[in-house]
């Protein structure tokens, strides 16, 4: 493929939700590490998420969510229609990938996935996902749950810079992992996971001891500075209209966002420098 084939990768439309909470250590942020024979990202450590499925802009599960409709989801996103399925594919994928479902119990609540009852169904209802076995609107409409979709806040939009062999354009979300349940990876696409202070993610980081993306390092960076999971959700809530980000590599492959000095000057050829 061609320099001039790969920039006009058109970006799939994609959700990520970075996963926290609290602790006597302080704020925590769940990470993901991809497998070591994947074709994209081996071995990087990543926050659940993915590309849209053609289901979640489906009706079926926009009916499933509560605390949000889809014309206020469009309108947070700053589009026409379909807003909605930015959150469902965030809320599925931190159950396909971490095991995790920001979803009410119909008593005001979120589910319960780790208890004595309910642990063994909801592992064989991920497992059935995962290996496409079921619909995840089944699932949901099936155990009589509701997509907690009122529970993520929207704070980043980054764009896979131009160039690279796989593109996204990627709404990030935040949202407070529920205490009833326990993270875990999924054994094929992801191999391992770890809750860490964003400072110390970012330490390990600059010691080697763990592969992070771009746009990963600026959200760990962002949220180094929050003590708990509720000052962060209130700063991410009051910082206003969010731009997208569309990184620039550098020859020597810096990565460059708008308005810093040599944005303007490099053509973004190639992907994110890991």
């Amino acid at each position: 493929m061609t320099s001039e084939e790969r920039s006009i990768i058109t970006p799939l439309p994609a959700a990520t939700v970075t996963l926290v909470r609290d602790t006597a250590r302080g704020l925590e942020v769940l990470l993901l590490q991809r497998n070591l024979s994947s074709g994209f990202m081996p071995g990087v450590h990543v926050f659940p998420g993915g590309a849209l499925d053609a289901a979640d802009r489906s009706e079926e599960l926009y009916s499933l969510c509560d605390g949000l409709d889809d014309a206020a989801a469009s309108r947070t996103l700053g589009v026409e229609r379909g807003g909605l399925a930015y959150w469902i594919a965030s809320v599925r994928e931190a159950f396909e990938e971490a095991g995790i479902l920001l979803a009410g119990d119909g008593r005001g609540g979120l589910v319960d996935t780790a208890g004595a009852e309910s642990g063994g169904r909801f592992r064989s209802h991920r497992n059935a996902l995962n290996a496409g076995r079921q619909e995840f609107a089944a699932m949901m409409q099936g155990e009589g749950l509701r997509l907690a979709a009122g529970r993520l806040t929207y704070f980043s939009h980054w764009i896979t810079p131009v160039g690279a062999p796989r593109r996204y354009d990627t709404r990030f979300f935040l949202a407070a992992a529920p205490e009833r349940q326990e993270a875990s990876h999924d054994g094929g696409e992801t191999i391992a996971h770890a809750w860490l202070r964003p400072a110390a993610a970012l330490d390990a980081r600059a010691k080697g001891e763990i592969k992070l993306r771009f746009p990963t390092i600026r959200t760990l960076e962002s949220f180094a500075g929050f003590a708990s999971v509720g000052s962060l959700a209130a700063g991410l809530r009051g910082q206003g209209s969010i731009s997208p980000l569309l990184p620039r590599l550098t020859r020597d492959g810096r990565s460059l966002l708008p308005g810093e000095p040599g944005y303007e000057e490099t053509g973004g050829e190639g992907s994110w420098k890991i």
